[in-house]
């Protein structure tokens, strides 16, 4: 049920309006249908969140919820083809949701009878559904689009919460776990040894009790990390696939595999890169001991050397037993009441008077923390869904009171508090949460490629202009609700995980429709066997496409796995996908019939082998979203490309290509364009042609070495884009040698070629709502002007910043006046000897009614400075925030 019926109805009744709007049923001359059609789904949509809410747990509705289902589905088709057909008879739309052309393609008689049938047709399904709802007797819970989570001050509890770094959510809370962390330390480094170089100890206990919290605290020990050479985290599906395991552990080794696919041959890569080395491998939340005994063992434990460890994390004590765990194992206990409290609690609070707050709620609140039975996991999402309430007692007694707690006979899969807070979601906020736990586990999907396949599904009913705004509110959303949590390797929280009890959940509320497949291939085949699924994320090495081809509705096709496409597959047998992501596979086959996907609004064949797309992607003409990042043998950006004026993602990144058309500029849609390659051939676009995409949010500009008149850089008008929050500009590429020089194209770089770079960064000043900027070799002496003012007004909103690879000499002192600045790298910065007392120096802040001395670098969290090679540090630790963390690579 990646569909919430509530909203997909909204969003196929939006486009039925439109059509009544433009008068269209006058030349279908079925107007009278039309309107039936428009009231029926008015009256559906009355009961829709109940039938929603008891699909999921009562079986005797699930039939009827399936064909609703597939008649909206059906229904929004039809209307997609409408506007198809007008916009291949030479009208444009600038929004899908718009109906201006229909009058123009109904013209066609042909055409109007078609459509006409299919509407009678589709029409008399929903006559027949609806007098079958009668028998479920549904209740009218009112329509929950515009429910908003229940959120009666969400807006300024979520802005509250998310400007306040200091205040920690994780699970770590009370001495007990303190306690258990030191005492698996000391087990890590004792010198205690068996008959074989390697240990294995497990912690065991039940989903969301706080496993890997735990195992998470011990990775992370300093102590830990100095003792052991290579330390390496994996996280173990339940039907887990040998191949894809292996060659998973030889690249976090360092080890190359290129692409092997035979047992016979990974386990020996894998030995050579751990032969001799300590090691320290946790494998978290373990269903099925073979990816030790069967997989790894073989490889690790003769060749790793004494003292390594390996630490497993399970809820099956017989798991344990078989890895050979040394005993006793380590059982992680609930939580006491007056932990569970305080956990709470982090999850709320932001400020000391919210402390306050919270404090005078202590009665209700600790019987909403009894409820969670002394799971973490429960306790951290009770406080995700208290804190987009009032604190007010009422507030929590209705939470507390939920009929939700008291259900019997849940199925395994449904957690209670998980189950109560997806019902506080607002229907598009639960289509999103759905659809993010068919992501498969072991790939890495970060936030701008999650909300384009939310926009391209219909999930974000908004106007064109703030689907990705809303769909950053939806994101963090499910943040704040501890739904999704995010990964620590990632400063800007871009990439997410989801824990195992919460996906368990959404994907068994999603079972009818959609599939996540992994392991073996006769697993996932078999299950393709007994069902068609409009959804499928694979993450399966060795399927074979064929075994794909009977799922002839699939709206969405994830696979991050290595599938077998063997030439004369095709892709004609998915004639309803909006959403086509694959990578690390070879595609190449595939292309030939791509103009075919007429729905088609996402694509991403990143990691792939293709050379370039088809001249037909200009026939797909909804297509939104486009990323060959990785894709290192691409080369040509087909002149069709032009014609797909409602792009609004482009991603080149890590490609060949050397350009890109003239006449991009009429891509004026476009929301975020990464990889764009500087050029001054005339056969090409140049940065002028930036000029008119207004509407960038992030942009990443490649080769600007190339660039040798800083005028076209002045014509790309960076500092009009308001909207423009993310920008990367890099030269290259370079390399810059031990002793400070740069390398560019095997010569060194001259001083004119130094002042010429200067010339061309200071024109490309950002406007000052950026938050985020990255520089990747730029070779100038100084950084651009709009960086060393020492106000730096274009950086007013600063929040990331990336150096790499500069020969710059100075850093600039004003980025300690930066408000927002949390996260700071620069790495590999040879030229720059010394960091001087003013780069931390505290500074005046002047407001209308005072002045006063404030804090260098007031929001900063994370100072990282590697590589400098003849690097010294100021002493300016203590004017920053004490949770600072300064790390300093020499």
């Amino acid at each position: 049920m990646t569909m919430v019926l509530d909203a997909f109805a909204c969003y196929v009744q939006n486009m039925l309006t439109e059509m009544v709007k433009e008068e269209v049923y006058m030349l279908l001359g079925v107007g009278d249908e039309i309107e039936q059609m428009h009231v029926k789904l008015r009256d559906i949509k009355n009961f829709l969140a109940d039938a929603d809410k008891r699909n999921i747990t009562d079986n005797s509705v699930q039939e009827w919820v399936a064909q609703l289902k597939r008649a909206m589905y059906e229904a929004a088709d039809i209307l997609d083809l409408c506007q198809l057909k007008a916009m291949e008879r030479g009208r444009s739309t600038k929004d899908v949701g718009c109906f201006i052309p229909l009058l123009f393609c109904m013209r066609n008689p042909s055409h109007a009878h078609d459509i006409g049938t299919r509407i009678k047709a589709l029409n008399k399904r929903l006559n027949t559904i609806k007098e079958r709802s009668a028998a479920f007797r549904f209740i009218n819970l009112g329509s929950r689009e515009d429910h908003g989570s229940k959120m009666h001050n969400s807006h300024s509890v979520n802005t509250r919460r998310e400007m306040s770094g200091e205040f920690d959510r994780s699970g770590v809370v009370g001495e007990k776990i303190e306690q258990d962390t030191r005492k698996l330390v000391e087990i890590m480094l004792s010198e205690k040894e068996g008959s074989t170089n390697i240990m294995v100890v497990a912690i065991v206990g039940v989903g969301g009790i706080g496993k890997t919290t735990l195992a998470q605290k011990v990775f992370n020990d300093e102590t830990v990390n100095a003792e052991f050479e290579k330390t390496i985290w994996l996280s173990i599906n339940q039907n887990f696939d040998e191949v894809e395991l292996l060659r998973t552990v030889i690249t976090l080794t360092g080890g190359v595999h290129r692409g092997e696919k035979a047992l016979a041959a990974l386990h020996p890569i894998l030995k050579t890169a751990l032969t001799g080395k300590k090691l320290l491998l946790v494998l978290d939340d373990v269903w099925n001991q073979g990816a030790w005994s069967d997989v790894l063992k073989t490889s690790v434990a003769n060749v790793v050397a004494r003292g390594s460890r390996v630490l497993v994390t399970t809820r099956d004590e017989r798991i344990a037993r078989g890895m050979k765990a040394v005993l006793p194992y380590h059982h992680v206990d609930k939580l006491e009441a007056k932990d569970a409290w305080s956990l709470l609690k982090k999850q709320i609070i932001s400020s000391e008077t919210d402390e306050r707050e919270i404090d005078m709620l202590k009665d209700i609140g600790m019987q909403i923390v009894e409820k969670c039975a002394g799971l973490p996991l429960a306790v951290k999402i009770m406080g995700g869904l208290l804190c987009q309430r009032d604190r007010k007692h009422r507030e929590w007694e209705m939470v507390l009171d939920n009929s939700i707690w008291s259900i019997s006979a849940m199925p395994e899969e449904l957690n209670n508090a998980v189950y109560l807070s997806y019902e506080d979601l607002s229907s598009c906020a639960k289509q999103c949460f759905l659809h993010y736990s068919l992501l498969p586990k072991t790939a890495v999907f970060v936030s701008n490629e999650i909300i384009g396949m939310w926009i391209s599904e219909g999930f974000l009913h908004g106007t064109s202009d703030d689907s990705e705004e809303l769909g950053s509110k939806y994101y963090k959303e499910l943040i704040l609700r501890n739904l999704i949590e995010p990964n620590t390797k990632y400063v800007d929280q871009s990439v997410c995980d989801m824990h195992d009890v919460v996906r368990s959940f959404a994907q068994f509320v999603a079972r009818d429709e959609a599939l996540a497949g992994h392991g073996g291939e006769t697993n996932i085949v078999s299950k393709l066997g007994a069902h068609e699924f409009l959804r499928l994320s694979l993450e399966s090495d060795g399927l074979a496409w064929s075994s794909l081809q009977a799922q002839k509705t699939l709206r969405a096709l994830i696979s991050v796995g290595y599938i077998n496409i063997k030439p004369g597959d095709s892709l004609v047998h998915f004639p309803c996908l909006r959403t086509l992501h694959i990578c690390s596979a070879d595609v190449v086959a595939l292309l030939e019939s791509l103009h075919e996907l007429k729905h088609l609004r996402y694509l991403s064949l990143e990691n792939t082998d293709i050379s370039s797309l088809p001249d037909s992607i200009g026939m797909i003409k909804f297509l939104q979203y486009i990323s060959l990042d990785g894709c290192e043998q691409f080369v040509k950006v087909p002149h069709s490309i032009l014609k797909l004026g409602q792009l609004r993602h482009l991603n080149f990144n890590m490609t060949s290509i050397e350009g890109i058309p003239r006449g991009f500029c009429a891509l004026t849609n476009l929301r975020a364009l990464k990889g764009f390659p500087a050029q001054v051939d005339g056969d090409w676009c140049s940065l002028e042609e930036l000029g008119p995409l207004s509407h960038l949010r992030e942009l990443g500009i490649h080769g600007l070495e190339n660039v040798i008149l800083s005028s076209s850089t002045t014509k790309a008008k960076l500092g009009d884009k308001v909207h423009l929050t993310s920008l990367f500009l890099s030269c290259g590429p370079n390399s810059i040698l031990a002793n400070g020089d740069l390398i560019k194209d095997g010569d060194s770089v001259s001083e004119e070629e130094q002042q010429q770079i200067e010339k061309v960064f200071d024109e490309l000043c950002p406007p000052p709502r950026l938050e985020n900027l990255d520089i990747k070799g730029y070779y100038g002496r100084w950084l651009p002007r709009w960086m060393m003012s020492s106000s730096v007004v274009p950086l007013k909103s600063l929040r990331f910043l990336f150096i790499t690879d500069v020969l710059c000499r100075q850093l600039p002192d004003g980025l300690s006046q930066l408000p927002y600045l949390e996260f700071i790298q620069i790495y590999r910065a040879p030229a720059i000897k010394r960091i001087g007392p003013d780069f931390l120096q505290s500074y005046h802040h002047h407001s209308a009614s005072s002045s006063q001395m404030v804090a260098g670098f007031p929001k900063l969290r994370e100072m990282n400075l590697i590589g400098w090679w003849d690097g010294r540090s100021g002493s300016g630790r203590s004017k920053c925030k004490p949770f600072l963390s300064c790390r300093n690579f020499f």
